[in-house]
């Protein structure tokens, strides 16, 4: 049996550093993305968890195995599906004023998100 690593083909990246230590300590399981990624993103895709400045150095948090996509108005999603997204926040109001900064535009609750739930792959690779 030859063992190699993983070779992803696709990436989540997190263009805030303090997001790390919630992605190590499984704090974040899941992010949720303005629009529709369902094309870019299915259940059981294997991706890198990065996290960096955009075009720039990016550090490999992990890799990881896309659990569940699902497209949603943002207005529609749990404070379940909100606090794995985000620990901090509960409320759909409050996720929109921190998207909005994010994507540097006015996000409201009729916009449509895209919520990726991901479960860290551990361990060694083997084929």
């Amino acid at each position: 049996m030859i063992s190699r690593p993983p070779v992803p083909t696709y990436a989540l990246n997190f263009y805030n550093p303090a997001v790390v230590d919630q992605l190590r300590s499984s704090r974040k399981t899941a992010t949720i993305r303005l629009g529709d990624k369902s094309a870019k993103y299915r259940k059981g895709m294997i991706v890198t968890v990065l996290c960096g400045a955009r075009f720039g150095q990016r550090e490999r948090v992990f890799d990881a195995v896309i659990d569940k996509i699902e497209v949603k108005r943002l207005g529609e999603l749990s404070p379940r599906e909100i606090e794995h997204d985000n620990p901090e926040i509960r409320r759909a109001d409050e996720l929109a004023r921190f998207l909005g900064q994010l994507y540097n535009r006015e996000v409201t609750e009729d916009d449509i998100v895209t919520v990726i739930r991901f479960s860290q792959i551990t361990g060694p690779a083997t084929l």
